[in-house]
C-alpha cells in the first residue's frame, strides 16, 4: 500500500516561487519512480516532472528551467521547487508513484489528493 500526501500549495503572484512537498508512505518507498502532475480547471491532467530511484529527472517543456524535482530518500519526501511562476501554472498539483519513468499518468498507480496552486496578480 502506497500513500501520498501533498502540501505546500497556496496563492502567489506571478514571478514568485513555491515549494511543494509530498510525503510518501510505502514499503521500499525509495524504489518507486515519483512524479508531479497538475490539472487545471477544465483541462486534462498533465505530467510536470518525474524522478526515478536513481535521481534521473525529466520535465515538461512548459516548466523546464523554472521547476526542479527532487527527492529525499531518507525521509521519503518528494519535492517540487517552482520558480518564476506564471498564471498558467495555476492548477491542482498531485504527486504520483509508480515504476515507469515518464510523464504519462496512465503509468502511475498511486496518487495523492493534491494541493492547489494559484498564480495571479
Amino acid at each position: 500500500q502506497v500513500q501520498l500526501m501533498e502540501s505546500g500549495g497556496g496563492s502567489v503572484q506571478p514571478g514568485e516561487s513555491l515549494t511543494l512537498s509530498c510525503k510518501v508512505s510505502a514499503y521500499a518507498a525509495n524504489t518507486y519512480t515519483l512524479a508531479w502532475f497538475r490539472q487545471a480547471a477544465g483541462k486534462e491532467r498533465e505530467g510536470v516532472a518525474v524522478i526515478d530511484s536513481d535521481g534521473q529527472t525529466r520535465y515538461a517543456d512548459s516548466v523546464k528551467e523554472r521547476f526542479s524535482i527532487s527527492r529525499d530518500n531518507a525521509e521519503n519526501i518528494l519535492y517540487l521547487q517552482m520558480n518564476r511562476l506564471k498564471p498558467e501554472d495555476t492548477a491542482m498539483y498531485l504527486c504520483a508513484a509508480g515504476s515507469y519513468f515518464g510523464l504519462s499518468d496512465i503509468s502511475f498507480g498511486f496518487w495523492g489528493q493534491g494541493t492547489p496552486v494559484t498564480v495571479s496578480a
